[in-house]
């Protein structure tokens, strides 16, 4: 019985050495764990919430706000300015006089023109009465000749005489009707001393001063114009689009705006019209211009033509569903959670999505901490970690 007694107690017996080892390692991984443990990585977590997606295209190069209807005039004649009537940034409503040239020469052309018309009308009246009294002879000496009181050689003579002055009254129609005409055109051409807007609008830019000469456009040439006037409630927004987005962009869907000029602010629109060609000039960056017609008129008419904008076409949108920031996506559609203060790896379906947000089908539950922010190298599964702002981390 004593021996048996003895050989458990050797077989239990463990060296002092081997204890001590045991009792060292033991020390040094609760030490590694607690006292020398790595403190852990802040990360920025947003909750995984419910809300709007919507999978958008947006212009592959800067597009420009311009006014469908903007009129660089220039004068039709040559004239020295008496008058300017409106300045830059004045409205001004259609037919209203912008500017003025001298008259003087239009008018006393149009003053000749006029007594030209008096001389051709007392000319027409004269040869119309030559021409009745020939035929009225003629038709006299007719009847005498019946009669064998006229030779017939005394009746040709009449009969030229009648149908002279039926060439001369004609003639003299003509005269009369191209006077006529030539009035017309020296009151048209008075007319034109006077620049009005064809269309209600502002003036954008007045380029002379009283006193200059301005000139036609010579053939083939085109002339600085007088003014400019542009019409405020024609604005829109051109945008080239890539070429590869060309199917799925169509009249009618909603634009998201942003305007260089108004920077921070978002502005709703539509597609206006799509250009029914692609530009080729660059072979490598093809493009597929579209218009967009801006909601507000308000908006609209504020704008200048030649600001630079951005146009976002909303292809589809879905509302209410669970999404996720595009920063938090890993690659193969991945994500990480952080869960009970460690960064688990989380594999989801992805639906729609745009720069902004991705529509999450599977693979996350509402109220989840994914991590947005992935800037450090750290930032990985099984890693340590906290929320950036203290809070702790989702415990489910």
């Amino acid at each position: 019985m004593s021996t048996e007694s003895g050989r458990s107690r050797k077989f239990l017996f463990i060296p002092i050495p081997v204890v001590v080892v045991i009792a060292f390692v033991v020390l040094g991984v609760a030490l590694r764990y607690t006292v020398f443990a790595p403190d852990p990585i802040e990360v920025q977590v947003e909750p995984v919430a419910r809300g709007l997606v919507e999978s958008t295209v947006t212009n592959s190069k800067a597009g420009t706000v311009e006014a469908r209807r903007r009129s660089r005039i220039a004068s039709e004649i040559g004239g020295r300015v008496i008058a300017i009537t409106h300045r830059e940034g004045a409205r001004v409503v259609a037919g209203e006089a912008l500017v003025k040239l001298s008259r003087v020469s239009h008018a006393a052309q149009l003053e000749l023109a006029i007594q030209g018309v008096a001389v051709a009308a007392a000319g027409f009246e004269d040869a119309c009465l030559r021409r009745d009294r020939a035929q009225r002879e003629h038709a006299r000496t007719e009847r005498l000749a019946a009669n064998n009181i006229a030779s017939e050689d005394r009746l040709d003579e009449f009969q030229f005489r009648f149908d002279s002055a039926r060439v001369e009254c004609d003639g003299a129609r003509a005269e009369f009707a191209r006077a006529k005409a030539q009035r017309l055109a020296a009151d048209a051409e008075l007319r034109k001393t006077v620049i009005v807007a064809p269309f209600s609008g502002v003036i954008a830019e007045v380029n002379v001063e009283l006193g200059e000469w301005v000139t036609p456009s010579p053939p083939l040439l085109t002339s600085p114009p007088v003014i400019d006037l542009i019409d405020p409630t024609s604005i829109f927004v051109s945008a080239p689009m890539d070429e590869v987005d060309s199917g799925a962009i169509r009249a009618g869907l909603s634009v998201k705006l942003t305007i260089d000029s108004r920077p921070g602010e978002t502005f709703m629109g539509s597609v206006l019209r799509v250009a029914p060609y692609v530009l080729d000039a660059e072979a490598q960056n093809r493009t597929l211009e579209i218009e967009v017609a801006i909601d507000d008129p308000a908006i609209s008419e504020s704008l200048l033509p030649g600001t630079s904008a951005d146009a976002e076409v909303i292809l589809e949108a879905v509302d209410r569903v669970l999404r996720v920031p595009a920063s938090a996506l890993l690659q193969n559609q991945r994500v990480l959670v952080l869960v009970g203060g460690e960064l688990v790896e989380r594999s989801i379906e992805i639906g729609l999505r745009n720069w902004q947000f991705a529509e999450v089908r599977t693979g996350l539950e509402e109220g989840e901490k994914i991590v947005v922010s992935l800037d450090k190298l750290e930032i990985e599964a099984g890693a340590r970690a906290v929320a950036r702002d203290g809070g702790p981390g989702n415990d489910s």
